[in-house]
């Protein structure tokens, strides 16, 4: 029985389906594929951990590993024990590279494609809600960041594309499909008519009206234009929840990450969308103790994440990566970094249940996903007190909260 064990992002969990559909076409029994992610030096560790572990509990089962941290170091990864192929980002797509062969090493060089490889599939097992991959790589060149140099520049996948695996998906009784990617705020430069996110989500709507919620993996602040933001207004298929890529509150370390927004940028665009859509809800990426970032620096980051009320977070502590400008930066000692993002997330505990409080009482729409646990459109996380169905969207009552759930009554 073949396996696929993914880490990382949403992106990865997408392409690992089509790792599946490649190990069926090719036919291969006791394979355990490792799809790797390296946007920190934990995440790496981790995946080598994993690898180990398989190896050790069944040195007969073939393994191969794939994905962003393969694409940066594919001899460290190739060494390891019981490991008999590793491939890059884009030879993992494909169906021949996982036939037997003496090939060790398959790694193409990602800046090297014009376009994106595209396969339909039909369904993610257990799992309610769809994703799909609406674009590849990025354009910008944050100085903390790998992944441009793992996943190449920006390639979009043509809307028509799009459109045909949504409908595929909602033909398979998908109610909620997420748009996934590395930097999707960047969709359709590349393309002809360089259509933008805004006018791709248009479209897909008008075009697939079963389709009853969409929901965006994450967004840049920078690169929202007029037309997303009429739909994150005015649009009720639109999920009213946007997870920001902010990395950091304070300008000076922006500018030495070389994002491209600032603190009062992301201000108002929050407090615009909350003043004109009351029921959306926010999250953010945040990177602790990047290179230079003092006490004073990372408060305002905290004073921003309360600003904004961003109550789902996701923090960890700066990482090092080879070969990048902020790696030459003079560092902040680990502790201070680790304590960070302690700080932060002990902050987000408190934000995030006000938050869950201010709900109680109030009705959700939510998305079933497994064992009577679903999303409501702002995302929060509500257990069903009766049993419903998994891919259904219920009404509920929530009454109130029980650890890290609010607690819903399904309305008839």
């Amino acid at each position: 029985m073949n396996e696929v064990v993914t880490f990382g992002c949403r992106l990865n969990f997408y392409e690992s389906e089509l790792i599946k559909e490649a190990l069926k076409k090719a036919k291969r029994e006791n394979v355990v594929v490792v799809h790797s992610c390296a946007v920190t030096n934990e995440a790496e560790r981790q995946v080598k951990q994993k690898i180990r572990q398989i190896y050790k509990n069944d040195p007969s089962r073939e393994i191969i590993v794939v994905g962003c941290a393969v694409q940066l170091d594919p001899e460290s990864y190739s060494n390891i024990p019981g490991v008999s192929k590793v491939l890059g980002n884009q030879d993992k797509l494909r169906t021949e590279n996982y036939l037997l062969s003496d090939d060790k090493i398959l790694i193409n060089d990602n800046h090297q494609v014009s376009e994106l490889e595209f396969a339909l599939i039909d369904k993610f097992k257990n799992r309610s809600r769809a994703f799909i991959k609406v674009q590849n790589g990025c354009n910008h060149s944050c100085t903390f960041c790998s992944i441009t140099k793992a996943r190449g520049n920006n390639k979009s996948v043509p809307i028509n594309n799009i459109i045909e695996q949504i409908k595929i998906f909602v033909a398979n009784g998908y109610q909620e499909v997420v748009f996934t990617g590395v930097d999707i705020t960047d969709f359709g430069t590349d393309l002809f008519s360089k259509p933008s996110l805004g006018s791709m989500v248009r479209r897909v709507l008008k075009d697939v009206p079963e389709l009853k919620r969409l929901r965006l993996s994450s967004i840049d602040v920078a690169e929202v234009d007029d037309e997303l933001m009429d739909l994150i207004i005015n649009e009720s298929r639109f999920m009213p929840y946007l997870h920001l890529s902010l990395q950091s509150g304070n300008n000076l370390i922006l500018k030495r990450m070389k994002r491209r927004h600032s603190k009062e940028q992301v201000i108002e665009f929050c407090h615009k969308v909350k003043s004109l859509r009351y029921n959306v809800a926010y999250g953010a990426d945040i990177i602790a103790g990047f290179p230079t970032e003092t006490d004073e620096m990372f408060q305002d980051t905290v004073n921003l994440l309360k600003e904004i009320n961003a109550v789902y977070l996701h923090a960890f502590p700066y990482s090092k990566r080879k070969s990048t400008p902020a790696a030459r930066m003079p560092q902040v000692p680990e502790n201070v970094r680790k304590e960070r993002v302690k700080s932060l997330r002990e902050i987000n505990k408190t934000m995030m249940n006000n938050f869950y409080q201010s709900l109680i009482g109030t009705k959700q729409s939510v998305l079933v996903e497994q064992n009577n646990i679903g999303r409501a459109e702002n995302f929060a996380l509500v257990k069903l007190t009766s049993k419903t169905q998994a891919k259904s969207i219920v009404k509920a009552i929530i009454m109130g909260m029980e650890n890290d759930y609010l607690i819903g009554n399904v309305l008839s």
